[in-house]
């Protein structure tokens, strides 16, 4: 019993003797969970081992119970004490939870602070000796590139821009071994920056692309490409605008060249050497115009290179490097060319508007500046393809990378904004000084106008003053070819002087009644409209102009032409045949009376005018009007005998020579030539045959065929005229206002369905034999229209 219970007691129990004891004392069996070395998986073990599994449990389950109880019973014994000791908890917890932050919480983060600050100075002091052994490394490095000299620049310029980054947000003074190196680093920087400058200016001023690269890429090396550019171009905006300032100095225009003013004294070109400042002003221009194109290809060089020029490492392109923060619509070296002629240009306005000699110089002979402005622009854009073509053939020379890019084709003068015209913008600069001189110009151009045409003369100008004002418009306009602009604006000028000389011409035209008189002798009203005419036409001006200053002579014409042909119905053609059958028969008195009218008028009013095809193209229309009317009163003849025909077909012929001294060649009359050709055998032709000619309808009217059958029936069968009471004059006058086809045929039925009554209201039996095919062809005439 006393082997088992040391055994026990040392961590191996014995368990028949824990059930015995579990047996005498029931308090034995709680000894062995109350040892601080108890092991549940040990004791179980045993139990398992030593005896039944049943009666084990049991007994466990009984010493469970028994320490129920005595549980219950301490508690019940010990109630007042529990109570008060459980007021005491509240403060057990807060004096735990403070012991267990200290523990838990505190120390460690102290520790944590101690080791971090300790590992954030170890990590400072370790980047700081990296970058000093890099620093030692590149500066010696640094040393044997510079003494390469302009071969090793770029990579002088590389080590360079490493050294900035390891001294970017380090304070490295007082730091004795790289001290010497930090100021041997920064005077090596500025000697590359000089070396490049003076490598970049040397390949602008020769245009060389490969030194001009190189020096791009020791500044793209350096980090500060952008702020190089820009300098570059501002200098030679800068230059430029010293350049104008010293072209256009007054005081070097008007003086001679080994003369020196007196101080004080008023700068002003004397009349005795306006011309020499003249020159001299044009002479300086064009110097001026010489060195803006070297600036210009100059910063178009640049362009170029930077286009091409991409970095071997990176591969960026240099111009997208310049352009990269694009907050605006326009690019910085794009604009660069044109900014240097917009300030040119503002430039010499401004110098320009302080002097009113160069102002006057400029405004007098604007076509010779625009010429320059024009030369300058073509030079320009000749530069761009030059030096496409050297860089190029140059490129398999070059010790740097310079690739072809895709935008070599373009013009570099027109890649800005979509609608950027930089031709137009740099003339714009010109605008008042255009406008100055359109307004001179169209003075120039009005001063011969207003001296041929005196306030209250009455006389049109001589041929003379008519050649002076041709030659200032045609020398306006040869001085203005220089530009297509220029010349479109001056010849409004130009129209505008035809306009004020039409202006002119028309005042001193006659409308009264002597203008248009055909009976007498030229008018002094018509000599002065004739004068006129010819004016107009020898200055070839305008044709509606001299239109209506013969037209009321026209008209006055025209109605004597068809006044001479409606008495040809007072007189006889029913007389017969000549006697012995002869064929020559005379024509009638108003034929005669017509010819020798047109004859007088083309001889006493029409031949003083020397534009003979504004004249064949005016009286040509009286030709066709005079036969119109010609064939349309031979129509309505009553009655027409056969001798009658005889002299009507007489007139027929005749009529092509009373009309003839109206035109060029009668056949020139087109239609009215050929009815007057195909109606003249009708006049022979039986009535059927008339109703079948081949020419009805589109060449002879068949309102005109039927009134000439009017002229073949009975006296019952009155014309339309006739039946409605009307006068041949008038009836002429109703078919002038209604020359539609379907009027005229309407009033010809009339005509006819009186005709039809008539016989029937007599109890006729049978209609005239003409009434049939006349009856017939309104049919068919009605059908076609």
């Amino acid at each position: 019993m006393s082997t088992q219970s040391h055994t026990h007691c040392s961590g191996v129990s014995s368990y028949p003797a824990n059930m015995a004891g579990l047996a005498s004392n029931p308090r034995a069996c709680y000894t062995d969970f109350l040892k601080e070395e108890f092991d549940v998986k040990t004791y179980t073990a045993q139990a398992i081992h030593h005896a039944v599994i049943a009666e084990q449990l049991a007994k466990l389950a009984e010493g469970i119970s028994q320490l129920d109880k005595e549980l219950h019973c301490q508690v019940v014994a010990r109630h007042e004490d529990l109570l008060a000791q459980a007021t005491g908890i509240e403060s057990l917890e807060g004096v735990i939870f403070h012991y267990l932050i200290r523990t838990k919480i505190i120390d460690p983060y102290n520790k944590i602070v101690s080791r971090t600050a300790q590992l954030a100075r170890l990590q400072v002091a370790c980047d700081l000796l990296r970058r000093i052994i890099r620093i030692l490394y590149l500066s010696k490095r640094l040393q044997g590139q510079l003494q390469g000299g302009s071969r090793e620049i770029t990579k002088a310029a590389q080590s360079l821009n490493e050294l900035d980054y390891l001294s970017q947000g380090v304070d490295l003074s007082g730091i004795d071994v790289i001290e010497n190196d930090l100021l041997f680093i920064s005077r090596a920087r500025l000697e590359v920056e000089n070396q490049a400058k003076r490598l970049l200016e040397q390949g602008m001023e020769i245009q060389n692309p490969s030194q001009v690269g190189t020096a791009l890429q020791v500044f793209y090396n350096l980090g500060n490409l952008r702020e190089t550019i820009r300098s570059v171009v501002d200098g030679y905006r800068t230059s430029v605008q010293e350049n104008v300032v010293n072209a256009l100095d007054i005081k070097v225009l008007t003086q001679p060249a080994n003369t020196r003013g007196a101080p004080g004294r008023a700068v002003m070109p004397t009349p005795g050497n306006t011309a020499a400042f003249r020159a001299a002003l044009w002479t300086n221009l064009e110097k001026l115009m010489d060195q803006i194109c070297a600036a210009c290809g100059q910063v178009q060089h640049l362009q170029k290179v930077l286009t091409k020029k991409r970095d071997p490492v990176s591969h960026v392109c240099f111009i997208d490097e310049i352009i990269k923060d694009k907050d605006t619509t326009h690019v910085f070296i794009y604009v660069a060319i044109f900014s240097l002629n917009a300030s040119c240009s503002q430039f010499i306005f401004l110098l320009f508007s302080a002097s009113t000699f160069l102002k006057q110089a400029l405004e007098g002979e604007y076509p010779k500046l625009l010429r320059l402005y024009n030369e300058l622009w073509k030079r320009l854009q000749q530069y761009s393809a030059s030096i496409q073509g050297a860089l190029v053939s140059s490129g398999a020379g070059l010790d740097v990378e310079m690739p072809v890019s895709e935008h070599d084709t373009e013009d570099l003068f027109t890649r800005t904004k979509p609608d950027y015209d930089p031709e137009k913008d740099l003339k714009n600069s010109l605008q008042p000084y255009e406008a100055a001189y359109l307004s001179k110009s169209l003075s120039r151009l009005f001063d011969p106008i207003n001296l041929v045409f005196p306030q209250g003369g009455r006389n049109p100008p001589s041929n003379d003053e008519l050649d002076s004002i041709i030659k200032t418009i045609a020398s306006e306009l040869n001085v203005a070819s220089v530009d297509s602009d220029l010349t479109i604006a001056v010849a409004k000028n130009a129209a505008k002087t035809v306009q004020l000389f039409c202006v002119k011409s028309e005042q001193l035209l006659c409308t009264q009644g002597d203008a248009s008189q055909v009976i007498g002798p030229l008018t002094e009203g018509q000599r002065r409209n004739i004068a006129v005419v010819n004016s107009l036409f020898h200055t070839i001006v305008t044709i509606a102009l001299m239109s209506s200053a013969v037209q009321p002579l026209l008209n006055s014409v025209t109605d004597s032409v068809e006044a001479i042909l409606i008495t040809m119905h007072q007189e006889d053609f029913s007389g017969s045949l000549p006697a012995g059958g002869r064929l020559d028969v005379p024509c009638s008195l108003y034929m005669r009376e017509l010819q020798g009218f047109i004859a007088r008028v083309m001889n006493d009013y029409f031949c003083p005018l020397q534009c003979l095809d504004f004249l064949y193209d005016s009286t040509e229309n009286i030709a066709q009007r005079a036969i119109t009317l010609f064939i349309r009163h031979a129509s309505l003849l009553r009655p027409l005998s056969e001798g009658g025909k005889m002299r009507s077909a007489a007139d027929f012929a005749q009529m092509e020579l009373a009309v003839a001294p109206l035109c060029r060649r009668v056949s020139d009359l087109g239609k009215a030539y050929r009815l007057l050709r195909s109606f003249r055998p009708l006049l022979f032709q039986t009535s059927e045959h008339i109703a079948s000619s081949q020419a009805l309808g589109d060449l002879i009217p068949y309102s005109t065929i039927l009134h000439f059958l009017f002229t073949r029936a009975p006296a019952e069968l009155k014309s339309p005229h006739q039946r409605a009471e009307w006068s041949i004059s008038r009836y002429s006058q109703w078919l002038d206002d209604h020359p539609s086809e379907k009027d005229r045929l309407t009033l010809i039925r009339g005509a006819l369905e009186a005709y039809v009554q008539s016989v029937r209201a007599r109890q006729g039996k049978e209609f005239a034999p003409v009434y049939p095919i006349m009856l017939q062809l309104l049919q068919k005439a009605t059908s076609v229209s």
